[in-house]
């Protein structure tokens, strides 16, 4: 993966890269912290999967309702935890792995039950909509196939924007719906582009099955909400304000920095107090 070597030659700048520099920039520092936090997404995930597979062996919507309920109670938290180790790369925090996601599993996990299940009990349906295509002795219609795909893309320019809100901000699943359609009126275009990025994603996923069921610990969740959480960033938090209010609650987490002729008068004016520190010490 050589696109992850780090590109020095912005590094003067003493401010945020920008584009495809930023892109690869903090997905390097923060690569092990994503796939160690898509791991634990894919654990909280199997409760769902597993209902959703025994739905469809059995041919029963009821049980994927069951599947949907129970296994979005342990996927919504999982989920919330992936978008929050983006949202605090995005920041420049600090990676650390297993902290940062016992954090925000404990500040998140009442919020995102809610929208969890909603989640799984709609992806559910979607499932077993395909399953219903399948198993049809006839072509549903070109129609049809459409109206289904639409209600997928609905969803996830919906979902796009509810993550964030739930990871970044405590407020009620009805406020952050709210803003969630406020956001996608205003910004439709950049919204529609990252659901279709996120809908193809996951669709060549799912007609590769089971072969591509190996990339899940390698790209997984985390690789799609990288970099459609990254698409949204900048617009995300001129609507909302994300970083100056953490500013203001957090100021110890605001990111320090400085261009390299700063950092070299700040690293020789501190050899420079070690040495005099050391030399009165020997006198």
């Amino acid at each position: 993966m050589a696109f992850l070597h780090h590109q020095n030659q912005h590094a003067s700048t003493g401010q945020r890269l920008t584009g495809f520099a930023r892109y690869t920039e903090v997905l390097e520092r923060n690569i092990r912290k994503y796939l160690f936090t898509n791991l634990m997404t894919i654990l909280g995930f199997l409760p769902f999967a597993i209902g959703s597979v025994y739905a469809i062996l059995s041919s029963s919507l009821l049980v994927m309702l069951f599947a949907g309920i129970i296994g979005g109670i342990f996927a919504g938290p999982s989920l919330s935890c992936m978008h929050d180790a983006v949202f605090r790369s995005f920041r420049d925090a600090k990676p650390r792995c297993f902290r940062d996601y016992t954090l925000a599993l404990r500040q998140n996990w009442r919020q995102a039950i809610l929208p969890g299940i909603l989640f799984c009990l709609l992806l559910g349906f979607d499932i077993f909509m395909a399953m219903l295509f399948w198993w049809s002795a006839s072509f549903p219609g070109w129609g049809t196939i459409a109206l289904y795909l639409f209600s997928i893309l609905i969803v996830t320019m919906c979902f796009s924007t509810i993550w964030p809100q739930i990871v970044l901000f405590e407020q009620p699943f009805l406020r952050s719906t709210g803003n969630c359609l406020l956001f996608m009126l205003r910004y439709f275009p950049r919204v529609l582009g990252t659901a279709l990025l996120q809908m193809l994603y996951w669709i060549a996923l799912a007609l590769f099955l089971p072969w591509s069921v190996v990339l899940l610990p390698l790209t997984g969740f985390w690789f799609i909400l990288y970099t459609a959480d990254f698409l949204l960033y900048d617009t995300l938090n001129n609507s909302f304000h994300i970083e100056e209010q953490i500013a203001r609650a957090y100021p110890e987490q605001v990111p320090f920095y400085e261009d390299d002729e700063a950092w070299i008068r700040r690293k020789q004016q501190t050899e420079n107090d070690d040495a005099g520190s050391t030399a009165r010490k020997k006198s």
